[in-house]
């Protein structure tokens, strides 16, 4: 459906060492962003149908079970969020199911900056990291120093991932150097005096993005950047995450990858609430991206209600019986 990117839509595919230049200015940057190969939005839509259509053997979806759940990054993001909730969920994901140890933990946990902190404590060296969303989240509407306080503060307190909203209003109107220099500014506010940097996953706001022309053009834009991920959405708005749109952002970190040697990750957050739509994105990723990307390293979920209903499919298939929405804790 797609070719690699070029600088321009007859030239070659870019070098690392000329990422440097087309990155130098608005105008550059725009050229190259507006070079990129169109997406047809027909085709794309009709992949992602016929990849979630796709049925896969009980053995095989006991293994993509296992594997979804420890890509979910377990989330709250409400204003109602207190120190009590944030701890159970923290304990929920280091054993989201108390009654079976072979169950594997979660990614991570995704919580407002207040609360990095509070999730630290409970998470400790389990192997579940603290992820943090900020830059005025979910807006993203606040001055650039705001968002690089907001973002030291929660890497500050423990986080080990930092999650981004980019400027859309900046995004849609063409300034696109303006966002580009942001997530530069913010990769470098996740950088500790000692251990390893924070993580950055960078959230589009994929329904507000209004094209798959503008999702595969902002996830260049974020990959030139230095983000770690690529999200589609903060889940406050709707559409949320889409398995078309997830599509192209798979489609861009496979593209980038082949362009300069550099792995991406990939987020779709927001809406996926079943173990069938999990399995649908896991198909695509292996389609689309490969194998090297079906680790929780390199995808990850948003989500705070699809971890319960992967629990009670993982029970049915352990069990032979199936276990009602009560038999796990509401998150």
């Amino acid at each position: 459906m797609t070719t690699s990117p070029t600088l321009s839509p007859a030239g070659p595919t870019p070098s690392p060492a000329d990422f440097s230049q087309v990155t130098s200015s608005d105008a550059s940057l725009r050229r190259f962003l507006h070079g990129l190969p169109g997406v047809d939005q027909v085709g794309a839509e009709a992949r992602a149908a016929a990849l979630g259509t796709r049925s896969i053997k009980s053995r095989a979806k006991a293994h993509a079970i296992d594997l979804a759940i420890s890509m979910v990054d377990l989330t709250t993001l409400e204003g109602q969020d207190t120190p009590g909730k944030v701890r159970a969920l923290a304990s929920k994901a280091i054993r989201p199911d108390p009654a079976d140890p072979s169950c594997p933990h979660t990614a991570a946990v995704c919580v407002y900056p207040d609360m990095v902190a509070v999730a630290r404590s409970v998470l400790g060296d389990s192997g579940v990291h603290v992820a943090a969303v900020a830059t005025a989240f979910p807006s993203g509407r606040a001055a650039l120093d705001i968002k690089l306080a907001d973002t030291r503060d929660a890497v500050e307190a423990g986080a080990d991932e930092v999650d981004m909203v980019i400027d859309r209003g900046a995004f849609l109107c063409g300034r696109y150097l303006q966002v580009f220099e942001e997530i530069v500014a913010v990769r470098e506010a996740c950088a500790r005096a000692e251990g390893p940097d924070a993580h950055l996953k960078v959230i589009f706001e994929t329904g507000e993005l209004q094209t798959y022309d503008n999702v595969r053009r902002a996830s260049w834009l974020a990959m030139l950047a230095g983000a770690d991920f690529i999200k589609t959405s903060t889940g406050k708005i709707q559409p949320a995450a889409t398995l078309p749109v997830t599509l192209v952002m798979l489609e861009a970190v496979r593209d980038f990858r082949e362009a300069t040697g550099r792995m991406v990750g990939v987020k779709p957050a927001g809406g996926i609430r079943t173990t069938k739509d999990a399995i649908k994105y896991l198909v695509t990723v292996n389609e689309v991206a490969g194998t090297d990307w079906l680790t929780p390293t390199w995808f990850r979920f948003g989500a705070s209600t699809l971890l319960n209903d992967l629990l009670m499919q993982r029970t049915t298939q352990t069990t032979g019986r199936y276990s009602g929405p009560d038999y796990f804790t509401l998150d």
